[in-house]
């Protein structure tokens, strides 16, 4: 009996102390229950060495000869490579060989203080990676930012990229709803209107969570501040030149995104008549993130499809 109440009481301090790190750093034992959940999915976390640094990423092998297609994914705006996480548990599985790395100033990738962080800087980090890990023409995916540095680097360095995949992408001109400073929230209220933009059926943001996030976020606004700024200038907006695109491009977005709103992929789609428009039906702009069985599927069906779809347009329908 003595042995059976020192468990229970060991269960209960152990309780107690994972309940005080959670309320104190929610956000931190959520990365690390991600994390785990890669590791047991045998998603591998690993660092190359390129140009800029010693880079994170993680790498997603198939089971099947060879390894998989090679694909690269890039995360957007004041993100980092776990955020990709459903994607790649799933496009695994799918038949792919799937590396995601944090990109420069997120995450565990280096923040060098004397860089701009513009579009340019980080489609020059991406070709940099794939060429340190010796990829062959890789497929390349991006989300939200992360599209526009990979459109800009299929249409600067067409040789080294194969078929293209964007999710709710930024690189057009558009005045983001609430304006830039969006981005650069302060206070509880800001944040949430945010996370609303973000994920418009998310809810309202728990203070202790909402306070962690502040925190984090204050970490690393300087270098989302310094991209902003790049951006703003609009000397890498893309609308003249997507014509341009000579890869094969699936347009991926959610019905529901209020942060960039469905009728920018519609224009990109217009653009480059060639492209395939697939539009996530009930999802916003956390698409991957929230409704990864059906971007998965969506993905992993135009990267091996033979011959390349070109011209389509479809409707992804709830899944019941």
């Amino acid at each position: 009996m003595k042995t059976l109440g020192r468990l229970l009481l060991l269960v209960v301090v152990l309780g107690l102390a994972f309940g005080l790190v959670f309320y104190e750093q929610p956000l931190w034992v959520q990365q690390q229950g991600i994390h785990l959940s890669l590791l047991l999915h045998r998603v591998q976390s690993n660092y190359v060495m390129t140009p800029e640094g010693r880079v994170h990423y993680y790498e997603a092998e198939s089971h099947v000869p060879g390894g998989g297609i090679p694909l690269v994914l890039v995360h957007g705006l004041a993100d980092r490579d776990e955020s990709w996480a459903p994607m790649l548990e799933r496009l695994k599985r799918a038949g792919f060989h799937v590396y995601a790395p944090d990109l420069l100033g997120y995450g565990r990738s280096p923040k060098p203080g004397s860089s701009d962080y513009s579009i340019s800087t980080q489609e020059q980090f991406v070709v940099d990676f794939i060429q340190s890990l010796g990829l062959q023409k890789p497929d390349v995916g991006g989300w939200s930012m992360g599209g526009w540095i990979t459109l800009k680097l299929a249409l600067d360095h067409p040789d080294i990229v194969d078929r293209v995949v964007v999710y709710d992408s930024a690189g057009l001109h558009h005045q983001v709803a609430g304006g830039s400073h969006i981005f650069h929230p302060t206070d509880g209220p800001s944040l949430q209107r945010l996370a609303n933009l973000m994920e418009p059926h998310a809810g309202k943001i728990p203070p202790f969570i909402r306070r962690d996030a502040l925190r984090k976020m204050a970490e690393g606004q300087w270098v989302v501040d310094r991209g902003m700024t790049s951006m703003q200038t609009g000397k890498d907006f893309l609308d003249d030149r997507i014509g341009g695109l000579t890869e094969p491009l699936l347009i991926v977005w959610g019905s529901d995104d209020e942060l960039l709103p469905l009728a920018l992929g519609q224009k990109m789609h217009t653009l480059y008549p060639q492209s395939e428009l697939d539009i996530v039906e009930g999802c916003g702009h956390l698409a991957p993130k929230t409704c990864p069985d059906r971007v998965a599927s969506a993905t992993a069906d135009f990267l091996k499809a033979n011959p390349v779809p070109a011209g389509g347009f479809h409707t992804l329908t709830r899944m019941h």
